[in-house]
This record gives C-alpha cells, sequence and structure tokens, in this order.
C-alpha cells in the first residue's frame, strides 16, 4: 500500500501495512513505538549492558622454523616431501585479543574501528556468543550482560544479541523478500509471543493501542525493513551467487544486515556492513540504525571499513583495536583531542576515520607534530598506544563506569525479559515445517536441477529398458545385473547432492548461530524434503524398468520393487547427507563419497558374490546397504508363484537340484538367500540406515564447526616480520634493506615501451532498454540519452545513487550487455566502435576478484599478457609488460606468491593487473574499492592513478570514496535514479568545479566544512535508501541547460572524439584473437598443470584411492576360482569395476574446474581462447592421471589374471560344457535347447 498523501500524527499511525507506518520515517515510527510500548510496559524497553574485563583470547598456531628461503608451492613433491622430511615445527601461542577491557552501554551506537587483522571480528564474535571455539583457542575474562555471566546465557545469548557476518552467504534460488520473510518466520518476537502478559501495566485503552501497535509492527516486519533498507525495489529478485544471476553486491550486504534486524534483540553487533554500498546509502542505514540505539535503548556497535566524517559523526563511541591492542575507547567527540595530546594531528581534508586507523601503522608519521608528547617521543607500536590509553583519564573513568553497579531497571530486564525467553522461538513442530516449506521452495525453485535430475532418469530408464527389454528370466547373469545396476544409478546420482549440501552447510552454521531453528529441525526437514523428489525419481526410472525389462506382472511386487529402490535411494541420500557434515571441505566430502560407493557395490554381492568374499571382509557385504536392497529385490523377483515351481522352461530343477524350484536355484548360484522375509529385512535395514545416518548428521552438525580459518604453516621469519613490521619507520625500512653506509640511492622506474594506441572513448545519446518482467511486452528504459567522454591519461569516475545504472552504463560501453536493446553511438577514437575493437582494445575489472588460485601472481599476469597481446609483439616485450604491471601496482613483493590465500587488497591490485598486462587502452574498473579499509583502498588507488599517468584512458564506478581517493579523479560523471545525466565535467582542483555547480543550483545547501564532497553531492541529488529525492529541484533539467552541458557538447565535437582525425588511428583488428591456436594451447595445459599439481588434496586423494581401491581388489580376487560361474562372474566384475572407477574418480576433478568456469564469462568476452582449445587441453593438463592408472592395474593385474580371463569369457559355452563345473550351466543350456527343440548331451559329472 502506498504511504498516505498527507501527514499523519503519531495518533493517527497507519497499522495496516508497513508503508503506513514507514510513512513518516524510521525515527517517527521509533518514537511512537518506545511512546505507546514504555507507558504499556510501565518501564523503558528491555536494555542490555554489555561489558568485559581483562578479556584475551589466544590460539595456538603451527610455526615452521625454517632458514628464511623462499616459499615454496604447494605442489605433490613438495607436500610429500615436507610431510615425510619438512622442517622443524614448533606451537607458539598467537594473541588475537591483548588483556582489553571495555564496556557497549543500551542506547548507544559505537563504532570499531581497526586495520585488518586488529581483532575486531574476533571480539563481536565473542561478544555475540558467535566465536568458533576450539582446542587450541583459549579465552579468558570476564564477559557479563546485564551482569549475568556469558556462560549463562550462551545457549540464550543469540536470542539477545544479533552478529552480522561479513560474508553474504544467502540461498541463492530465494528472493530477498523470501529471505527476510523466513528470517522474521524463525525468530519471532517477543511481544508477539507474551503481548498480552507484558503490555498490561497501563490503562485498558493504552495496553490495547500498545497491543495494536506492536502485533502490526510484527506482522510487518519484513516489509519495515526492506523499506529502511532501499530493498524494495529488489525485495521480488532472487538473491543469486557468483553462478546465478541476482541482486547486486551491495543490495546482497544489505540482505545480510536485515536477516539479522528481527526478533527483540537488545544488542547488536554489525560486522562491515557498508561493504558495496555508496556513501549515501551507508549514511541513511547508519542514521536508522542512530535511531533504534537512542530511541528504542538498543545497544548497537558497528564496524565499518571507509566510514566518511558524516557518517563517523553519527556514532556516539569509537572503539580502536590495531594487532589486538585497544588504543581507544570513548566518545567520538573526545578522540581528536586525545590523539593530539599524543603528538598527532589529523590534516585539514583528511577523513578522521582514515586518521585513526593509520595510527600505530607506519603510515602515522604524516600525523606526526614536532613537538613530541609527554614522555619525550612518539608512540609507534599499538602495545605503545594501549600502554598509554590506559594511563588516561578516559581509560579511568570506563573502569569506574565497569565497577558500577547494574541499574536497576537492567536487573528487572533479566527477571522479566531475559528469564522466561527460550532457546528457540518456535516449536519443534512448527520449526520444522517452516524449513521442510523452505526446503521445497529451494529445490524445485532450482528447475534446471530438478529438470536435468529428470531428464537424466527418464533416458537413463529407456536406456536400460531398451538394452534388456523383455529378458530371460533364465538369464540370472541379465537379471541380476539389471536390479544391480538400477541399485547403483539411483545411489550414485545421490552423490551429486555433496557440492549443494556443503553449500547449504554455511548457512546454516550462520543461521543455527543466530538461534534461527534446532539442528534436529534443519536435518528432518532436509531429508524429509529430498523425499517427494525421490519419489518421482523412482517411479519413472522403476517403472520403465520393471515393466518394460519383463519383471514378474504383479502389482503387489511392483510396489514392492518401487519402495525398495526408495528407501535405498533416501539411505544412499542421507549417507551423502552426512559425509557433506562431517568432512572438511568437498575435496575430502566428494573423493569419500566416491570410494563409499564403489565399496557398497564391490561388496553388493553381484561382482563378488558372498560366498566368494573372505570371512574377514564378509562384514562390508552385510552393512552396505547395496547388498539388502539387492537381496530384497531378487528374493522379490524369484520367489514370484511364476518361479516358485519345479518345472520352469522344460526343465526339472526340483529333480536335478535336491527339490529347488527354479527360483531357488538361481538365487543360490548368487550365494542369495531364498526364505521371503528377507525382503521385509531389506526395508527394514534401508529404513534403519536412513534413521542412523540422520540421527549421525544430527551430531555432526550440532557439535562440529567448520568455520574457523584453517591453521597454516606459518615460517619463523614470517612470525617475526610480523610482530616488529609496524615498529618500522621508513627509515628502519631502509636500513633493514642494506641501506646503512649512509648513502642515498634514488629507486628510478623502469623504462617500459608502450605495447598500446592511447585512446579515446566518447559515447552519444546511449539509451538502453530491457523487457519488463511484470509485463514482458512493455520495455523498461534503464539508461537515458548518456553523453559523455574519457580521454586518455584522465581517470573518469561514474557515481550515481543506487539503481541509477553506473554499472549497466560501463557494460554497455565495454560491450558486456549481451541482452537488450542499445541504441546511441559508442566511438573509439571518433571511430565507430565494432564490438572486435572494444574487445581487443579494452580491459575489464569486475568486481568480483576471480582468479585461478593455484597460480602464481607472476604466471597470472604472463598468462593474461601473452593470451591477450598480438601474437605480432616479441615475447621479450610482453614480460617487460607484466613487470610494469609489478611496479605499477607495487606488487613486487608478493610476485612469486601463489594466490590462494592472498588478502582481499593484493586480490584487488591483481585483478587490475590481469587487466592491465593485456595493453589494453582503455580500462573499465568496477567498485575496486568495495571491500577494502581505507589504507588500501587508498594502495589501489594510488595504481590506478599510475595507470592512468601511463597514458591509459580509466573509466571507474566507485562506492562511497574518502576525500583523499575522490581527489585522484579527473573528471565525474553523475547519474540519477532512472539512468540520466546530473552532472559530466572536471572535478578541478579538490573538487572546486563540482562544489560549485552544485552551490549554485537554488535550493542546494552549501558543502559543510570537512563534509566528504563524494557523499554530499550523493545527498543533492536524493541518493540513499530513502529513495527519496529532491523534488524541488530538476537537477537533469538544470544541467542540460548548464555551461557545463555547452563544455560536454563541444568536447564531443572535437576532432578525435566523435569524428576521425589523421592524429587519431581507428582501432582495426584483422583476427578475433590475439593469440595464435598453439599460443593458447601452450598456456592453457600450463595453466590446467599447474591446476591440478598445486592442488595437494586432489593429487594425494586419488593416488590413495587408486592404490586403496587396487590393493581391495587383489586381496579379494587373489583365491578366486575362475573356472567356476561365480569366480568367472567376478572376474567379469572386476574389470567393470576398473573401467568404471577410471572414469568415476577423475569427476573429482569437477571441484578444481569449478574455479576455472567461474574464469569463463571474463575470458570468454574479452575472446581470450576458443573454447575448442580449452576443452581439449584438459586431460593434457592432469599430472595424476597416469600415476592414478598405473597404481590402480600395476596392482590389480597380477592378481587378477585379467588376460587369461578375457580369452575364457569369449569362449565362454564351449569348454564349461565338457568341465566338471557343467552342471552349472545345464539349466540356462536344457531351456535353450528346449527353445530350439534340439537335444544336448553332456558328460556326466563322474
Amino acid at each position: 500500500m502506498a504511504p498516505p498523501s498527507t501527514p499523519v500524527g503519531k495518533d493517527q499511525f497507519g497499522l495496516e501495512s508497513g508503508a503506513a507506518l514507514m510513512a513518516e520515517g524510521s525515527a517517527v515510527l521509533h518514537d511512537h513505538i518506545a511512546c505507546k510500548m514504555e507507558v504499556a510496559l510501565g518501564s523503558e524497553l528491555p536494555q542490555m549492558d554489555v561489558r568485559f574485563k581483562r578479556l584475551s583470547l589466544t590460539a595456538d598456531i603451527v610455526v615452521v622454523e625454517d632458514d628464511g628461503s623462499k616459499n615454496e608451492l604447494p605442489a605433490l613433491p613438495n607436500t610429500v616431501k615436507k610431510a615425510f622430511v619438512g622442517p622443524k615445527k614448533r606451537t607458539v601461542r598467537k594473541e588475537i585479543l591483548k588483556d582489553i577491557s571495555g564496556a557497549f552501554q543500551p542506547g548507544k551506537l559505537t563504532l570499531l574501528l581497526g586495520q585488518p587483522g586488529s581483532g575486531k571480528s574476533a571480539l563481536m564474535k565473542v561478544l555475540s556468543g558467535r566465536f568458533p571455539m576450539a582446542k587450541n583457542i583459549a579465552l579468558d575474562g570476564d564477559i557479563t550482560f546485564n551482569s549475568v555471566k556469558r556462560e549463562q546465557i550462551l545457549k540464550t545469548l543469540p536470542q539477545f544479541a544479533a552478529y552480522v557476518n561479513q560474508r553474504d552467504k544467502h540461498f541463492p534460488t530465494l528472493t530477498v523478500k523470501e529471505t527476510l520473510q523466513f528470517a522474521h518466520t524463525f525468530c519471532g518476537g517477543e511481544i508477539a509471543r507474551r503481548g498480552e502478559e507484558l503490555l498490561s501495566n497501563g490503562s485498558q485503552r493504552e495496553n490495547l493501542e500498545a497491543l495494536e501497535l506492536a502485533s502490526a509492527v510484527f506482522r510487518n516486519s519484513p516489509e519495515i525493513v526492506l523499506q529502511q533498507l532501499g530493498l524494495k525495489i529488489c525485495q521480488d529478485t532472487i538473491v543469486g551467487d557468483a553462478m546465478m544471476r541476482g541482486i547486486s553486491g551491495g543490495e546482497r550486504k544489505r540482505v545480510t544486515t536485515g536477516e539479522m534486524e528481527f526478533g527483540m534483540k537488545y544488542a547488536s553487533f554489525m560486522d562491515e556492513i557498508s561493504t558495496g554500498l555508496d556513501s549515501a546509502a551507508t549514511f541513511d542505514i547508519i542514521t536508522t540504525q542512530r535511531s533504534i540505539a537512542h530511541r528504542l535503548h538498543k545497544n548497537i556497535v558497528i564496524a565499518l571499513l571507509q566510514p566518511s566524517p558524516e557518517v563517523f559523526a553519527l556514532f556516539d563511541d569509537v572503539m580502536i583495536l590495531n594487532d589486538g591492542e585497544l588504543m581507544y575507547h570513548g566518545p567520538c567527540d573526545r578522540v581528536q583531542g586525545y590523539f593530539d595530546s599524543l603528538g598527532f594531528e589529523c590534516p585539514l581534508g583528511r577523513d578522521i576515520a582514515d586518521y585513526l586507523l593509520d595510527l600505530g601503522t607506519q603510515e602515522q608519521y604524516r600525523y606526526q607534530t614536532r613537538e613530541a608528547p609527554r614522555g619525550g617521543k612518539h608512540p609507534r607500536s599499538p602495545k605503545e598506544f594501549a600502554d598509554i590509553f590506559k594511563q588516561s583519564d578516559i581509560h579511568f573513568d570506563m573502569l569506574q563506569a565497569l565497577d558500577t553497579p547494574h541499574d536497576p531497571k537492567l536487573l528487572a530486564t533479566i527477571q522479566k525479559h531475559m528469564d522466561p525467553t527460550p532457546e528457540f522461538h518456535q516449536g519443534f513442530f512448527e520449526s520444522t515445517m517452516t524449513l521442510f516449506r523452505r526446503q521445497l521452495m529451494i529445490t524445485y525453485r532450482n528447475k534446471p536441477f530438478v529438470f536435468g535430475r529428470l531428464l537424466m532418469i527418464g533416458v537413463m530408464g529407456l536406456l536400460y529398458c531398451s538394452t534388456f527389454y523383455m529378458f530371460d528370466p533364465t538369464q540370472i547373469s541379465v537379471v541380476m545385473g539389471v536390479i544391480f545396476s538400477s541399485i547403483m544409478f539411483l545411489s550414485m546420482g545421490q552423490s551429486s547432492q555433496v557440492p549443494t549440501y556443503l553449500a547449504e552447510r554455511d548457512i546454516f552454521y550462520k543461521q543455527r548461530g543466530a538461534n534461527f531453528y534446532r539442528t534436529a529441525s534443519y536435518v528432518l526437514a532436509q531429508s524429509v524434503g529430498q523425499i517427494p523428489l525421490a519419489i518421482a525419481e523412482t517411479l519413472i526410472f522403476g517403472s520403465l524398468v520393471y515393466w518394460v525389462c519383463s519383471f514378474e506382472a504383479d502389482f503387489w511386487r511392483f510396489i514392492i520393487f518401487l519402495v525398495i529402490l526408495l528407501v535405498m535411494n533416501l539411505a544412499m541420500g542421507m549417507w551423502f547427507f552426512f559425509l557433506s557434515a562431517v568432512c572438511p571441505n568437498g575435496n575430502i566430502a566428494s573423493p569419500v563419497s566416491q570410494v563409499s560407493i564403489l565399496v557398497m557395490v564391490i561388496f553388493a554381492g553381484f561382482i563378488v558374490t558372498a560366498g566368494t568374499i573372505p570371512d574377514w571382509l564378509i562384514w562390508l557385504h552385510w552393512i552396505s546397504p547395496m547388498s539388502w536392497a539387492l537381496r530384497a529385490l531378487s528374493i522379490n523377483q524369484y520367489r514370484a508363484a511364476s518361479f516358485n515351481v519345479c518345472v520352469y522352461g522344460g526343465v526339472d530343477y526340483c529333480a536335478e537340484y535336491n527339490g529347488l524350484t527354479m527360483g531357488e536355484y538361481y538365487l543360490q548360484m548368487f550365494d542369495i538367500q531364498t526364505d521371503t522375509a528377507w525382503v521385509a529385512y531389506g526395508v527394514i535395514y534401508s529404513v534403519a540406515v536412513y534413521v542412523v545416518f540422520m540421527l549421525l548428521s544430527f551430531l555432526a552438525l550440532e557439535h562440529i564447526r567448520y568455520e574457523a580459518p584453517e591453521n597454516v604453516d606459518v615460517s619463523e621469519s614470517q612470525a617475526d616480520e610480523d610482530t616488529y613490521a609496524l615498529l618500522e619507520t621508513p627509515k628502519n625500512a631502509t636500513a633493514k634493506k642494506g641501506l646503512t653506509d649512509g648513502k642515498i640511492i634514488l629507486d628510478l622506474p623502469h623504462a617500459h615501451e608502450k605495447n598500446f594506441v592511447p585512446v579515446t572513448v566518447a559515447f552519444q545519446d546511449l539509451h538502453y532498454f530491457v523487457p519488463d518482467p511484470n509485463n514482458p511486452k512493455e520495455q523498461l528504459e534503464l539508461l537515458k540519452g548518456i553523453d559523455g567522454y574519457a580521454l586518455p591519461g584522465s581517470v573518469t569516475a561514474l557515481m550515481g545513487s543506487s539503481g541509477a545504472g553506473k554499472t549497466t552504463l560501463m557494460d554497455v560501453i565495454a560491450g558486456r550487455k549481451t541482452g537488450g536493446k542499445i541504441t546511441g553511438k559508442i566511438l573509439l577514437n571518433g571511430y565507430d566502435a565494432s564490438d572486435l575493437a572494444i574487445r581487443r582494445c579494452t580491459g575489464y575489472c569486475e568486481q568480483m576478484d576471480i582468479h585461478s588460485e593455484a597460480a602464481t601472481i607472476r604466471e597470472a599476469l604472463t598468462f593474461s599478457s601473452f593470451l591477450r597481446q598480438d601474437a605480432s609483439i616479441s615475447d621479450e616485450k610482453k614480460i617487460d609488460s607484466v613487470n610494469e604491471c609489478i611496479e605499477l601496482l607495487g606488487l613486487e613483493d608478493i610476485a612469486d606468491q601463489i594466490i590462494r590465500g592472498s588478502s582481499v587488497e593484493q586480490m584487488k591490485r591483481l585483478t587490475i593487473g590481469v587487466e592491465l598486462a593485456a595493453q589494453p587502452s582503455v580500462i573499465f574498473l568496477d567498485k575496486p574499492t568495495s571491500g577494502l579499509d581505507a589504507r588500501s583502498a587508498k594502495i589501489i588507488m594510488d595504481g590506478v592513478r599510475k595507470v592512468a599517468d601511463s597514458g591509459r584512458t580509466i573509466i571507474c564506478t566507485i562506492h562511497q570514496p574518502s576525500a583523499e581517493v575522490f581527489y585522484l579523479f579527473d573528471s565525474l560523471l553523475l547519474l540519477k535514479r532512472g539512468g540520466e545525466t546530473v552532472f559530466y565535467g572536471d572535478l578541478g582542483v579538490d573538487c572546486r568545479n563540482l562544489v560549485d555547480y552544485f552551490e549554485n543550483i537554488p535550493g542546494v545547501s552549501p558543502l559543510p566544512k570537512g563534509y566528504n564532497p563524494a557523499t554530499w553531492m550523493l545527498e543533492c541529488i536524493g541518493a540513499g535508501v530513502s529513495n527519496s529525492a529532491a523534488d524541488s529541484m530538476d537537477f537533469v533539467s538544470y544541467f542540460k541547460n548548464s555551461p557545463y552541458c555547452a563544455t560536454l557538447q563541444a568536447g564531443l565535437a572535437k576532432e578525435g572524439v566523435t569524428t576521425p582525425s589523421p592524429e587519431y588511428p581507428e582501432m582495426v583488428f584483422g583476427k578475433k584473437r590475439a593469440a595464435n591456436s598453439a599460443t593458447q594451447m601452450k598456456f592453457l595445459v600450463q595453466r590446467f598443470y599447474d591446476m591440478y599439481w598445486r592442488t595437494p588434496s586432489y593429487n594425494l586423494t586419488r593416488l590413495v584411492i587408486s592404490v586403496f581401491l587396487s590393493l581391495l581388489f587383489g586381496v579379494i580376487f587373489v583365491g578366486v576360482d575362475y573356472a567356476s560361474y561365480t569366480g568367472l562372474n567376478s572376474g567379469v566384475g572386476m574389470v567393470f569395476m576398473a573401467s568404471l572407477f577410471n572414469g568415476v574418480v577423475p569427476e573429482r576433478a569437477a571441484t578444481c574446474l569449478r574455479g576455472a568456469r567461474l574464469l569463463l564469462p571474463r575470458t570468454g568476452l574479452a575472446d581470450v581462447q576458443r573454447l575448442l582449445v580449452l576443452r581439449g587441453v584438459d586431460a593434457r593438463g592432469d599430472p595424476v592421471l597416469l600415476p592414478q592408472r598405473l597404481a590402480l592395474h600395476g596392482d590389480l593385474l597380477p592378481h587378477g589374471g585379467l588376460l587369461w580371463l578375457r580369452e575364457r569369457c569369449r569362449v565362454l559355452a564351449e569348454p564349461f560344457a565338457a568341465d566338471h563345473h557343467a552342471d552349472v550351466f545345464r539349466p540356462v543350456l536344457l531351456v535353450r535347447a528346449a527353445e530350439r527343440g534340439s537335444r544336448v548331451h553332456y558328460r556326466s559329472a563322474d
């Protein structure tokens, strides 16, 4: 419902919808809630005081004692060598938080600042009860919540304290609204559950009004959160992920924040919630949180990476952590004066948060004043800052507050609100049904997966029934083969769910940690949610196989056949779910699942009959669910009335085989029991396996967590450098490199030859249309006549509010839009830009840093250089361009470091470097500073500035830049919602042109002193999540009539911009791809080789599995008599299993290839390589393929005697007709003879 057209007073609040409740804004709503609720409660709203004293968090990590040599790459030989003859290791204690004390008070908004690795996330996780504790982690100190110790309320703590994670983990197929709705359903609220009991201390009218308001707010909470976070525009869009297009990164971050906003939380700990958001959106969201803290008395702590001065001003308190040390914790308005007293001064134009983050690092010398503070020297290390802070008045006041008894109203909150709160708001059955409904939605909304599975089932069913059409029941090998293959096919199909289970496990960890639901409810709903698809698969496959292959034509036996297949399918599905719960990652879960299938298949009783299995391995036969299913289905077939006879097909089985009926005889050939009770036993056993693994999955998910980062080996020298790095001054750092003789050495940059042509990018009257998802016949216009240009050597910023079309415009210019309709002109040096020209002369740095993690940084740059630079350029020049990239982006120290494990900032620089190595004339950057702290963002943009100064054209979208970063841009194209131009032009010195332009617009407030121009201009045009623009001013029309628009048109009219010029060449390319096929093949083979070779878990797992199975085959078949029917059948089965293994285990490579698949959109759009070449290099690049085959067959062949077996199989009937084992085959041959009407004579067994 649309908001009322006229303002409503507090007494006339609309309760019918979230829009009505939010009609006057968040602040008015919060005031109204506080006023009404506190009257009915008879007290203030529930509050929580969080205190921690002498808090320390330590972890024992492994340190490698080495000689300081270069770190080896994690290749297979190096991993094996380290396992046996590696360097000595010792365990050291890493201090994450170092004896810190503090208090977060209700009704206050606290900013938590810290460099990466400072311990801020660890502190928030500890205080919210989310830190994953392990044996090697120790937590010391006192933590209390309203005087209650953390240990006493740890189980219910998530109901009072919310934690917003840095990582955006969501179900990709759910929409934004559904994601928030489910979170609301799980969390509920105390008022909704105990409303009448709690709201009973006012008058009858006041109580009723408060209860109605509480019910309305609870009922419309998802809509209120959607509006507060600016997500209404995308509420019906799926969240998506890296493989599925959905909402933007900034919107996904807001969904992560909104998911934890439900329930009666008294405290919130929010970790880096502004990643991917523009500064205006961040300002609006923090303003809303400030309103919640002040008006609803909530305790809110927020960690931000790059808060602007205006955002910083919204906070009441600030806490600064560095290397686990507490450098400051107190009021925001006293922090600058405090550090001034230590001899540090924030320069004019420097963001206060950036200044605070630089203290205690190598950057702090920029702020040192000439006069040293008390003590005679400036503090340098975080510890020195922490020691000085402990002696300050601010810290003394805080300690006094820590020792002060709690306010009686806080103690009352414990008894009235905290004690009655259950661990979970929903009951077991209600929670399970909610999860079941969500699981059905997730599973069956993934239409490609569901249709693909059903299509595969149908095709394989048709293949089976056409191959074994109307089989002869006396051909026992065929019948048993069909039964066995049916079981194996359905069982192996369930293994494909393992990656899905692992992806969903991360979401479970987050939501279970927040007490959304019980682990038992999740496991039960997950398992039951697979039943409908399992039933469909069993019906389709089982019906085709049963009736077309001519199993016993009996309806009830058909039903039993389906039931056995179904429970077997479910049991195996639960086994794979258990593996995904107990295994650390896919590198372990996937091969273990494949090995388990193969072991179950081998011991199922078909390939190796029970009588052939060695006694000491027979237990594997009895625990294999496949053996029970095979036994049950075989008995179900051969104990039918038509087969439970003495005479069948002209053969009297009772007379020939000691009273055995035809069915009993054939069952005994495979050592299968004949009692029909085993059919029921098979069903019962499969159900028991299903239940047992459901319970084991519950225990694994409840008690095992793989959330903590893996412990990695740290060299002793590296650990020492980490400890003392912050003590270095620039002078000391230089001395360390050997410059101790007092000489001054100038490090001049190397001269690099330019292999690119400077290009001016221009675009005129650009329009972009896409179909309206609500009405496909209509078109939505996302870009409306955009004009602009970017010159060589300049950095042009594309900015605007959320939904303005920044990334869309850049994608259109860069030729990345494959759908929709584009009109207008895109020109390069005044010539119309062809699709090939754009792809060959431009580079595009995506927001997501996706790379081949097994390569080194230098190898990634070399790969890009050789495949994307023209073949006519010499190899020496290509290598030179790689070195240029390394120097420009400051990658010298880490150039030979493997990409896996690099920091976010290093990955971002590498992303830019990969595009730069192609020597493009134009580089597009999509939000290059997103997710970075202020220091890293400055490093990245300094690198971008250097790239532009080399003569390249840079076009860049950016969110919430600091003033220092914003000043690095030359020109700006500013868009408003709807894809219209608000400003284009040169920014001028310190953005003076931009500021003067907007200050001259009637009704626009002047730029406040110290305010960030980037934030100010977005606020002027109505950006942010409030979706409210300045309606009094048409900024688009104002720009069209301004001198800046005339300057833009004059610039476009110049030669070389929109008209050709002899001075600027046309970008013409003769080939679609720069490199020839041989170069592509060479580098792609090397990349895949490195990817496999440097993934030890993949290589070692395959080799170990090969050796294990080959030994298993050898042990089983070492004494097999191939002259018997069962022995011969087992030998053929061994050949089959060996072939199957060689095909199935390399499927594990899909995990390695998943990362390569993510690279395809980027490399494909840049025309880097032919897909045919890419497809052909995979097998060549697998270095473990040959050793794996040798390990399997080298151990298998001597035991099996397969060469002899092959010859024996070819002439099966003749030699055995006269052999002393002929009685085994007599019934088959008699039946065939009877069918042919002929007589066959046999020699007596005597």
